[in-house]
């Protein structure tokens, strides 16, 4: 039983939906994209198959529902999706290409088409082959791990929000969606106390009880999609939201094995993991899941898929280059021939025409030329645009890998840390039994030293001394190495808060670059609307003098043809 908590949608193109009519079928988006077919609806937003006009590439458009535009909370949202997954740059989550509002101030997200099914889907048909599973996995765990590096905690994990899409070869190429309700941990504006955002299946424990929701929040919840797919049925079972959240709490989970017995023990202890009520037992982060699942696939002797570099450079190989050119032919040059040819053929040339229609030609031909050289300049205003979001990705993607390579040792650290820091919790246990086994010891030589009164050399004293003796060599040998492992746990903790220091400074370069190309193509877009409004106004001046042109010649039967040509051509405009 599932309780999303909105609408879900589904990017991929020819979706099985209904043709319904639909006003924005057509139009022109941001005087880019051409919106051609509905592929996805829900209560928060719709998504259309459209077409980028002068790149030529294949888009799914997402327009906030109108209703909901005036929300700012909604709004708030509905913009970090776009913003949160378009810093990340990562071949395992959907690309944002573009974002901005309507005409009518809704907005709207420019991503990727993908083509292929959701996980939901592919899980509704029952347990998932394990070697699929596992490949699946482990570009979740890389996806994952990518946005909390740069500090994105998605709070919405569940197989609705990973899509598979098909390699060439037929192996699944995982892309995560829907960051609308992802957090920033220094972005909590749409983050009220005792509100939850989620889904109940995939919840945390500490996130239910109102605690701070962090990475190892969504690790629980990919515990239970890896859970999911491997038995094809959730770890828990409820009628209700209110009992889901007392399992996450106080069940634990059964074994993976006990429903598929085909899972490796592996698989099945890193499942069991992950799904831990307390955080500081899961995994230390998702390179770690990641690490151990590439560990289950040597065991198993299958062939991984490709590295995120490998399928970066993948999609580089096979993305089109941009090519931005003005239209070849630009229909004002041919309507001014179609007027200059109704002149020649009305008064035999040119120069023989009253002068009020000469001189109404001459302005459209002005004009003309002004809205063709606004044309000029809009086109390398879009070449600019395409440019910078070229370079954008370029460099979010280097800076992506870099912080990438420091996440995995940063994750070794952590986990090495993790472990002296609980070989130092053994040892202080083991030196404060130890003195305590000591000081009983004493305590025995007092008693018997009193009865001996150093007048009689009891047996009983010297075994106390022995005794003693070795309680104080076992705690000197227990206090030596609560001295080794807190020297080794601060020296852990400093190379931990090196590796950090070092992906704080890459994050704020991402910050640096991603404001810069933010104010780069903010430039570009200025243009581009100034360019359109005054190509509007001049556009609107030249059909109003076409207009008075062509009424006084309307009645000539030899122009017939010409005005059809030209009627043709504004329709067709």
């Amino acid at each position: 039983m599932r309780y999303p908590n909105e609408a879900e949608f589904c990017f991929v193109e020819g979706s099985d939906l209904m043709d319904l009519p639909d006003p924005r079928i057509g139009t022109l988006l941001a005087g880019r994209y051409v919106i051609e077919e509905v592929i996805g609806e829900g209560g928060m937003a719709t998504v259309y198959r459209a077409r980028h006009k002068l790149v030529d590439r294949p888009v799914a458009v997402k327009i906030m529902n109108p209703m909901l535009a005036t929300d700012p909370v909604v709004r708030e949202r509905f913009r970090r999706e776009a913003r949160s997954a378009q810093k990340l740059a990562h071949p395992n989550i959907i690309e944002i290409f573009d974002q901005g509002d309507t005409e009518d101030g809704t907005a709207f997200i420019v991503m990727e088409l993908l083509r292929g099914e959701s996980l939901a889907a592919v899980i509704a048909r029952g347990a998932m082959d394990v070697d699929r599973a596992i490949s699946c996995m482990i570009q979740i765990a890389r996806g994952i791990a990518r946005a909390h590096d740069l500090e994105v905690i998605h709070r919405d994990l569940k197989p609705e929000n990973i899509f598979l899409c098909a390699r060439d070869d037929g192996t699944d190429l995982v892309k995560l969606l829907d960051f609308g309700i992802a957090k920033s941990r220094h972005d909590s504006r749409l983050t009220n106390q005792g509100e939850l955002f989620g889904t109940p299946q995939y919840m945390a424990p500490e996130r239910i009880i109102g605690g701070d929701t962090n990475a190892s929040s969504d690790l629980y919840a990919l515990g239970v999609v890896f859970f999911e797919m491997l038995t094809g049925t959730l770890p828990f079972e409820a009628p209700d939201v209110t009992t889901f959240f007392i399992k996450h709490m106080n069940d634990p989970a059964p074994p993976v094995r006990s429903l598929n017995p085909r899972v490796p023990a592996s698989l099945d202890t890193l499942v069991q993991t992950m799904l831990k009520k307390t955080p500081a037992e899961r995994p230390v982060d998702a390179h770690r899941i990641h690490q151990d699942l590439l560990d289950i696939v040597r065991e198993r002797e299958m062939v991984a898929p490709p590295t995120a570099d490998e399928e970066e450079q993948a999609a580089l190989s096979t993305r089109s280059p941009v090519t931005i050119g003005a239209d070849s032919v630009d229909p004002w040059a041919r309507r001014i021939f179609v007027l200059e040819q109704m002149l020649a053929r009305a008064f035999g040339e040119k120069g023989r025409a009253p002068g009020d229609l000469r001189k109404l030609l001459d302005e459209v031909n002005a004009l003309g030329r002004q809205v063709e050289e606004l044309r000029t300049q809009a086109v390398g205003a879009q070449r600019e645009v395409e440019t910078i979001d070229v370079r954008g990705r370029e460099k979010r993607t280097q800076l992506g890998f870099a912080v990438d390579q420091l996440g995995v040792d940063s994750s070794k650290a952590k986990d090495e840390l993790r472990n002296v820091r609980e070989a130092q919790r053994r040892a202080e246990k083991d030196v404060g039994e130890a003195k305590n086994r000591y000081q009983e010891c004493f305590r025995e030589i007092v008693i018997w030293e009193g009865r001996a009164g150093f007048l009689e050399p009891w047996p009983d004293l010297a075994a106390a001394y022995r005794a003693a003796a070795d309680c104080l060599d076992e705690w000197n040998a227990y206090r030596s190495e609560e001295r080794r492992t807190a020297e080794a746990s601060e020296a852990a903790e400093r190379v931990v808060a090196d590796l950090d220091f070092q992906i704080r400074e890459l994050r704020a370069a991402l910050q640096k670059h991603e404001s810069e190309i933010d104010e780069a193509r903010s430039r570009c877009e200025e243009k581009l609307k100034a360019h359109g409004e005054e190509t509007e106004r001049l556009e609107s001046q030249l059909l109003d003098l076409t207009a008075r042109f062509c009424t006084p010649l309307r009645a000539r039967p030899e122009l017939q043809t010409l005005f059809k040509e030209l009627e043709a051509g504004v329709a067709a405009a």
